[in-house]
């Protein structure tokens, strides 16, 4: 659960973070940015929103046991249950996987932006020049989804391990 519990603080990020701090005097309503500027900033915005979104959905998303063949008249139910434990684990490190992703690249995209020529953190009207006031905030964000994911991702793993107990033995 605690692993749940950090990408879903994360998705909190992408879905009122970043959209507090674009949405501002130092964004969007800056004059002195031109309107391909703000397009590009409206652009963000929108992108933050719905990869929380989709944070949240992969996160918390329901996954009932799949289905097994049930014409298949030579497996034991003991064998199917263990079969369809099996495939909902692979879906859940699926949709944990998915989450994570989602999670991590506005962030991660963020960080690489600094990158690019004649790039800054923040406008010479709002600060020096090399700072980069993003960066501990992007940094921590990508670490609250990468722990997320360490954590949940143990937790699938461990009880992957107690479904093979069931597993009956082959000869």
């Amino acid at each position: 659960m605690l692993g749940k519990i950090l990408l879903t603080l994360d998705a909190m990020g992408l879905l009122f973070g970043a959209v507090a701090a674009d949405y501002t005097h130092t964004h969007i309503f800056n004059p002195r940015w031109p309107p391909h500027a703000k397009f590009h900033c409206g652009q963000t915005i929108t992108l933050s929103v719905i990869l929380g979104l989709a944070t949240l959905y992969y996160t918390w998303r329901s996954l009932p046991l799949p289905s097994t063949s049930p014409h298949n008249s030579n497996s034991s139910d003991k064998a199917q249950l263990v079969l369809a434990t099996s495939l909902q684990q692979q879906r859940k490190h699926d949709a944990l996987r998915t989450a994570t992703f989602t999670g991590t690249i506005y962030w991660l995209a963020g960080l690489a932006a600094i990158l690019y020529p004649g790039t800054e953190g923040i406008d010479p009207e709002f600060g020096p020049p090399g700072s980069f006031p993003q960066l501990p905030v992007f940094i921590a964000f990508v670490g609250l989804a990468a722990g997320g994911w360490w954590w949940e991702s143990r937790l699938l793993s461990g009880a992957a391990a107690a479904a093979e107990c069931l597993e009956p033995k082959r000869e």
